[in-house]
């Protein structure tokens, strides 16, 4: 599991996290939700070692993150990522970027990456898609994309970082889909999204984020459906109207 313990992070004299305490369990699906600069993000770049954090402990499967002695790019093995931007290489076909990385950082043979890879495109819905560049698919085949090529690393957590924000409207839904096979596969998630619906739907639980601080966490049905600060409250009636 991840075990997240007193958390701090600071950019300069600005704290973006003040004391963030989160544990997530094997087939969890966590969704965090605020406003933007609230630190939502920057979790999970501590989470994943792309940020350094200046005090507390964050723990995956028994390893600190953090410690001096840690292999952190050993550890990003079991940790998939997937950002607002989905960064796949425009000179290379689908199936080539989606088995760029277990060639690379898992040292598989091309052989055995392709196959990897193709049975993560197919199971993201890319299967008709192997030998199309990125650039003639649609932002939600983009980002599906970027699913299916963390997937082709196996890992045993998936941290999605607001994967829908870049989308138009209509190819969120595509991308949501995703997000809601892997949580019937059972993998372990966290997401932060905007997308509340969505939240209340494939969540275990729903943290809400305010000012660098966990403000309310619990199941959807209290945090989204019956918040109990008045910090939730105000959020939720921005943005459910």
């Amino acid at each position: 599991m991840i075990q997240i313990q007193g958390v701090h992070k600071s950019f300069g004299d600005l704290e973006v996290l003040k004391g963030i305490d989160l544990e997530v369990q094997k087939g969890e699906v966590i969704s965090v939700i605020g406003a933007s600069g609230s630190g939502k993000s920057t979790l999970l770049y501590c989470i994943n070692a792309i940020e350094n954090i200046q005090k507390g402990k964050i723990i995956v499967d028994g390893v600190d993150v953090h410690a001096k002695e840690t292999n952190q790019d050993k550890l990003r093995e079991k940790l998939g990522m997937v950002f607002q931007q989905w960064n796949s290489f425009p000179h290379m076909t689908v199936l080539e970027n989606a088995a760029l990385a277990p060639q690379i950082v898992k040292g598989l043979s091309k052989e055995e990456a392709f196959e990897t890879a193709k049975k993560e495109l197919e199971h993201v819905g890319l299967g008709d898609k192997f030998d199309q560049y990125p650039t003639r698919m649609s932002g939600g085949q983009q980002q599906r994309l970027a699913i299916a090529r963390a997937l082709a690393m196996k890992p045993e957590y998936m941290l999605f970082d607001e994967v829908t924000s870049a989308l138009d409207p209509e190819l969120v839904g595509e991308v949501l889909d995703t997000l809601r096979l892997l949580r019937d596969d059972g993998m372990t998630m966290i997401t932060v999204t905007h997308e509340i619906a969505f939240a209340r739907e494939v969540s275990d639980r729903v943290a809400f984020f305010h000012q660098g601080i966990i403000e309310e966490i619990g199941h959807p049905s209290q945090v989204i459906e019956n918040p109990q600060k008045e910090k939730t409250q105000q959020f939720l009636s921005k943005v459910l109207g």
